[in-house]
């Protein structure tokens, strides 16, 4: 995928907030902490567009990045911080429903799972809500050069089970650090976007 533009948009707290250009765009969610910024600079060849941080729970807008003048890629808020105020999961947990439920523009999800850590009860419940209201996505398995070569197949055939993936689905790896699933997700995204 050749990168020609890449620009940061806007952040919005509210629905109405969002670009109001007909162009389609892809979403990605995961638990605070799973590399979603990371994941969105490599994939986009840029440093620092996606802002990354020490902090998990710090994204608390859904932010778009206009690619090639042809489609977004959409940061949403992380779930699952725990020293988060409870009103404000609450109000995040809302205003991302609302975002995956009616905005016409989006086309499918990319849903992150840590490999380290294998899939949380928050990730189940994520991949079920996607699942029952019938959006596409494709699941992602990050920072898998953390998990050594041996216990990769036992990390996957998890994440398998306990996500209960459909026989088609399989799970992407990927890494940041080495760049490693760059290709196979980029053609998964185009899938996304452009195949209905």
């Amino acid at each position: 995928m050749k990168i020609q533009t890449a620009q940061f948009i806007k952040s919005c707290q509210h629905l109405s907030d969002c670009p109001h250009d007909r162009i389609p765009e892809v979403a990605f969610v995961g638990r605070s902490n799973v590399g979603k910024s990371s994941l969105l600079n490599v994939l986009l060849h840029r440093k620092n567009l996606a802002k990354v941080s020490s902090s998990p729970g710090k994204t608390r807008l859904i932010n778009f990045f206009r690619i090639n003048e042809q489609f977004y890629l959409v940061d949403l808020p992380g779930y699952g911080f725990a020293k988060i105020p409870k009103t404000e999961q609450i109000k995040w947990k809302s205003f991302v429903e609302k975002y995956l439920i009616h905005r016409s523009n989006l086309k499918g999800v990319v849903h992150l799972v840590d490999a380290r850590v294998g899939a949380t009860e928050k990730d189940i419940a994520m991949k079920q809500w996607l699942e029952e209201y019938s959006k596409p996505y494709v699941l992602v398995a990050t920072k898998v050069d953390k998990v050594s070569r041996g216990k990769r197949s036992v990390c996957f055939q998890d994440l398998n089970r306990t996500l209960l993936l459909p026989l088609h689905q399989g799970v992407v790896p990927f890494s940041s650090k080495t760049g490693e699933g760059l290709s196979p997700l980029w053609k998964k995204i185009f899938e996304l976007l452009f195949s209905s």
